[in-house]
């Protein structure tokens, strides 16, 4: 029941409601909200999403073995039979392409886990024991003072190459760079008020820094984590262009370039495919750490 208000005196009057302000925003949610809200994050999970069934599905995407020579059928151009035309070696360059994805996702991912691993371990302990610091510092400020590209290259011509030598020398090029942006967020984390009011109350290192200090070190560690990624897919066809990354028989895009680089004006399909795959997906993973940059910092999503 409603409440029954008195009468009202003589000459009182009820105003009008006053309008609103703001107009009334229609909900949006489930995918549709969420890519309206960020889109950045939308078209490069779609994208990196895209290579990703391709590198999983490409048995079942009209490939043949990519490491099938057919001397006879050599730098033919794309037809109905060879999608993508075929190499020096008449091997079929769509397949290979798509088998491509394989290594250099796998590469990426796998050395963006690793380095993140190993600089968020170097990082948290560097920024808050100050008894380690001066060393770990030091330690990477001499690894980060060579080009990542060429400390790469000196570790691949100490083993033969392979894909496991490949993520191994990246990772260790790339791990300063994680470990440095770590110890940058430790350093300002470890002077907050509740870091130090758990110091004081007593708190064991290892308990303050799994606590309070390694939550608020994933969200810019998740985005740097995708750079890595991209970078690293870079850096193996960078390596394989030269001829030190992987070996020559595994089907990977700086592979497929660097056999196709002596031919490139008359047979430019032959690095067409390959480089425009490895665009798409260094683009894709850049925009998605875009993205995830602008969701997870607060300062940029007005939640400060």
């Amino acid at each position: 029941m409603k409440p029954v208000l008195p009468p009202l005196p003589d000459g009182a009057a009820i105003a009008e409601p006053l309008p609103d302000i703001l107009p009334e925003m229609p909900p949006c949610g489930g995918i549709v909200g969420f890519a309206r809200r960020y889109p950045t994050i939308a078209a490069g999970g779609v994208l990196l999403g895209l290579m990703v069934a391709v590198a999983v599905l490409a048995p079942l995407l009209g490939t043949v073995d990519p490491t099938r020579v057919t001397m006879s059928m050599r730098a033919r151009l794309p037809s109905a039979a060879h999608w993508f035309g075929t190499d020096v070696l008449g091997r079929d360059l769509y397949s290979r392409v798509l088998y491509g994805t394989r290594v250099s996702l796998g590469i990426g991912f796998s050395v963006a886990l690793l380095s993140s691993a190993g600089g968020l371990a170097i990082g948290l302990f560097s920024g808050f024991v100050r008894a380690l610091d001066p060393l770990l510092t030091r330690i990477m400020d001499g690894l980060m003072s060579i080009p990542s590209i060429l400390l790469a290259v000196a570790l691949m011509a100490l083993t033969r190459g392979s894909i496991l030598n490949v993520i191994v020398a990246i990772t260790i090029a790339e791990i300063p760079r994680v470990a440095r942006l770590v110890r940058g967020v430790v350093l300002s984390l470890r002077e907050q008020p509740y870091v130090e009011a758990a110091v004081a109350a007593g708190s064991r290192i290892p308990r303050i820094i799994w606590r309070h200090i390694l939550p608020n070190t994933l969200a810019p560690l998740i985005v740097q984590a995708t750079y890595v990624c991209a970078a690293a897919m870079l850096s193996e066809a960078m390596l394989s262009f030269i001829g030190a990354g992987t070996p020559p028989v595994v089907p990977s895009w700086g592979n497929i370039m660097a056999e196709g680089r002596l031919l490139w004006q008359v047979k430019f399909f032959i690095i067409l495919f390959p480089a425009l795959f490895l665009s798409i997906t260094v683009l894709a993973v850049n925009l998605l750490g875009d993205g995830l940059r602008d969701a997870l910092d607060p300062r940029r999503t007005g939640d400060l």
